[in-house]
Formats: structure tokens, C-alpha cells, sequence
């Protein structure tokens, strides 16, 4: 079991940014929608921007191009459904609200992340303020977050090397893959995930594994594949972080105001 007090603790980050001028409409979310989760991605080769509307019992996929934007819906696991999880009404506010905000999003990009990107940097390297550059005085927005604090892991101290990455099937799992002295990682030896009940990771080991090899026993490797798995993907770095901020704004969602 990982031992959730070994966390770093919770940093601040002050990020000033150029947002633009469009705001998704003043419109009141319906009651069971109001607290999304938001994300955001951009695929530079296909010039495809995609953002998440996320809810316990579903989700909002937009992806957004120069010539418009697409929606369809997933349930909770993240599999492909055919239609709207939410009543007709509170579909169609969620739409327009969401559409308005996939274009504002997609027309900040790909300038926006670069710049989310280098303000992450910034915070790993201990400073707490970044500005991006501008070439003209435009109006710029300050987000204020909070950082989470990782958990303190140690590095890997097995045989060989390892790295980890996603897999398919429910709950995001991913995979631990282990080489041979510096061999490419490309054994499957274990699997993470998160438990649907409580938020958090489940480990399990592959079957078949010669831990002796691995230079690890099982009951050493999975409670560090679960701390891995917890930094990774279940506590919000300072990018994701600041990028929820950022949605969130361009949402007319955020209590904060503030600009510059």
C-alpha cells in the first residue's frame, strides 16, 4: 500500500497569459453540470484541437479545426457512446457553452500550451511567476494555482531498467515494462490502475515473472508502481493544473478574476 504522507507539499504558481479576447457565453450551467473537469490537447501534425468535458457519469469530447468542430460522448470508463448521458435540455445549454469554448481554446493554440509548457518549466525550477512574451500590448490574464506536492519516490532500484506506459482496457491502466541491463524496457511485468470505488491505484504483477531476474520482489515493485502511477496519473502536475485554470477562465467558470 503506498503511504500517502510521504507528499511534498503544495506549491503556488502565478502565471500571466494571453487568453484573447473571447469568453464563452454568460450562460448558467444546468445544476448537475456545473462542476466539470476540463482538459485540453492540440495535435500539431493534424492541426486538431480536442477538449474534455468531464462529469462522474460521463463525458463531452469536442475536437475543433479550422473549419469547425465535432462532438460525441463517452461514458465514465472513457469507451464511445452513441448519445448524450444528460437530458435533451441540459445537452443543449452544455453544447452551446462548450462549443463557444472549444473555439476560443482553438484559437489560442498552439501558442497557448507552448507557453503553459514553459510556465510548468518555470515552477520546476522553484519560481513561482512566469509572463509569456507578446509582440504588441494586448490585454493578459494572471491565473493564480495551486500546486499538488508529488509523493517521494525512490528511483528504480532493480535489475535493468523500466519505464511505464499506457495499455488499453477500463480505469487507465498502464503497463510497467522492465529490460535486461540497458536494454529497451519491453517486458511486461506489472500493471497499475485506478480503483472506480475510491480513486485510488490497484497494482497487479504478470503472471509468469521471474522476480529474481527482475532483481525485486513482487510485494517491493507494485507499491512503487502505485506511488509512479500516483504522480503520473492521478495528481494534477503544474501544467494539467495550470491548463484547468486556463479552460476554466476561458469558461467563464473561474471565482478569479484577476488580470493584468
Amino acid at each position: 500500500m503506498t503511504d500517502l504522507s510521504l507528499r511534498m507539499p503544495n506549491t503556488r504558481l502565478r502565471a500571466v497569459l494571453n487568453l484573447g479576447t473571447q469568453r464563452s457565453p454568460a450562460l448558467d450551467l444546468p445544476p448537475a453540470l456545473k462542476a466539470p473537469e476540463l482538459f485540453g490537447d492540440w495535435d500539431d501534425e493534424a492541426q486538431v484541437s480536442d477538449l474534455y468535458v468531464e462529469y462522474p457519469d460521463g463525458q463531452l469530447h469536442f475536437e475543433t479545426t479550422s473549419a469547425g468542430s465535432d462532438h460525441h460522448f463517452h461514458t465514465p470508463a472513457g469507451e464511445h457512446r452513441g448519445s448524450s448521458p444528460w437530458s435533451a435540455n441540459d445537452t443543449r445549454v452544455l453544447l452551446q457553452w462548450a462549443t463557444q469554448l472549444a473555439s476560443a481554446f482553438h484559437s489560442l493554440l498552439p501558442k497557448l500550451l507552448d507557453d503553459i509548457t514553459q510556465a510548468a518549466a518555470w515552477h520546476d525550477a522553484g519560481l513561482d511567476l512566469y509572463i509569456c512574451e507578446v509582440e504588441e500590448p494586448v490585454q493578459l490574464d494572471l491565473l493564480e494555482i495551486e500546486v499538488e506536492g508529488e509523493l517521494l519516490t525512490l528511483p528504480w532500484l532493480g535489475a535493468g531498467t523500466v519505464t511505464h506506459d499506457h495499455i488499453e482496457g477500463e480505469n487507465h491502466p498502464i503497463a510497467l515494462l522492465w529490460g535486461a541491463a540497458e536494454s529497451e524496457p519491453d517486458r511486461p511485468i506489472a500493471q497499475a490502475w485506478t480503483d472506480p470505488r475510491t480513486g485510488e491505484p490497484r497494482s497487479q504483477a504478470v503472471p509468469g515473472i521471474d522476480w529474481n531476474v527482475i532483481g525485486l520482489a513482487a510485494e517491493e515493485v507494485l507499491p512503487w508502481l502505485e506511488g509512479i502511477y500516483l504522480n503520473h496519473h492521478v495528481i494534477p502536475d503544474a501544467a494539467g493544473t495550470l491548463l484547468n485554470a486556463v479552460l476554466r477562465r476561458l469558461g467563464g467558470l473561474s471565482s478569479d478574476r484577476a488580470s493584468s
